[in-house]
């Protein structure tokens, strides 16, 4: 983050904030496209954090900018929330939510300013959509608990803003830390912090191919999953074991994406289980075999990040390497031998680019 310069809060709105919040980005260690499907998610939260400013402004106007996007300030009311396709649909979407949920939300001038890159895969929405509700919560004297402020922020993204995610962004924007995974149970919303062993760390590198969760291909995969579970007769596919899918028969490409989220609960539950017993191999053999399932079965992934991918695996001190995000491009994560990240990350972008022509950029460490 730059320290405001010319754009700080006082000289955008003539007076100083009354609040400051933020929250962070998230890396999904396992447990893709499981959170839509009632199943097992292991995010855990980045460095990089999204910072809000804010101060009531007294009646019903809202002025908003953002230190990551050009084009100033942009302004709405409240009550009068509108899709425009661009990123003040997240704060609209906020506002719209906590309105929705019976709350006293009044006009506001805020400043944004994220060290979560957009378009990577690390759930910046999410940390942009927590950061405000806290900031909201604290300036208009809301009580609300982590889960609650997960709520709203994933009711903004698939109501207003019109993403057909799941929770899993929000709740690790809104309870993940750093230093542990979070197992969580996106059915009951039980969670679990789970500290990584201590013989590790994680690389995460941006493929430069950035995503949009609003995309057809993604509606189109949990399309699919909702199809599938209706077929085999269940809520969700959080609920079919393997043996019942093999033995159900479902037809191309519904058996394919129903696989992957049957296995990949599987493999976030001995991922669990790995860390548990602090087995670095075994839970990196379990990332290398998510990103087999998230590229055959659910075809989420593209070749540049396949080939990020299995760059990364060739390197003798990681222990496994995915693709992390809801796909189509965005960042890989990789586990690796403790004190090697830095030189392991520089040695698969170089690679990378002189392979794919692409440059690739190191956002852990």
């Amino acid at each position: 983050m730059n320290d405001g310069g010319a754009t700080g809060f006082e000289v955008l709105f003539g007076r100083t904030p009354t609040v400051v919040a933020d929250a962070a980005g998230r890396v999904n260690l396992i447990g893709e496209h499981t959170d839509y499907n009632d199943g097992f998610v292991m995010p855990v939260a980045t460095p990089q954090r999204t910072r809000v400013e804010l101060a009531p402004g007294g009646g019903d106007r809202v002025r908003v900018w953002s230190a990551s996007v050009d084009g100033g300030s942009i302004e709405y009311r409240i009550g009068e929330e509108q899709r425009r396709g661009s990123w003040i649909d997240y704060v609209q979407g906020v506002t719209a939510a906590l309105l929705g949920r019976g709350h006293d939300v009044r006009g506001f001038d805020a400043r944004v300013e994220s060290a979560v890159p957009l378009g990577a895969g690390l759930a910046s929405s999410a940390a942009l959509e927590i950061a405000l509700v806290r900031a909201l919560a604290d300036v208009f004297h809301f009580t609300l608990d982590p889960l609650e402020m997960a709520h709203i922020g994933h009711d903004a993204e698939t109501g207003l803003v019109g993403a057909p995610v799941g929770i899993m962004d929000q709740i690790a924007a809104s309870v993940a830390v750093a230093d542990a995974a979070l197992f969580l149970d996106t059915r009951t919303l039980a969670y679990e912090r789970m500290p990584l062993p201590a013989a590790v760390e994680l690389v995460v590198i941006d493929s430069g191919i950035a995503h949009q969760h609003a995309s057809g291909e993604y509606r189109t995969r949990r399309d699919e999953c909702h199809e599938s579970a209706r077929r085999l007769g269940v809520r969700a596919l959080r609920d079919v074991t393997s043996d019942r899918l093999r033995a159900a028969a479902l037809p191309g490409p519904l058996d394919a994406r129903a696989r992957h989220v049957v296995t990949e609960n599987e493999r976030v539950l001995a991922a669990r289980d790995a860390l548990r017993r602090g087995d670095a191999e075994a839970f990196g053999a379990l990332m290398n075999a998510s990103h087999v399932s998230m590229r055959d079965d659910f075809q989420v992934s593209t070749p540049d990040v396949d080939a990020l991918v299995a760059i990364a695996q060739q390197e003798p001190d990681v222990f496994g390497a995915r693709m992390t995000g809801g796909g189509f491009g965005g960042s890989i994560v990789a586990l690796v031998r403790r004190g090697t990240a830095q030189t392991v990350a520089e040695h698969v972008t170089d690679r990378y680019q002189r392979e794919r022509g692409r440059v690739a950029t190191i956002l852990i460490p």
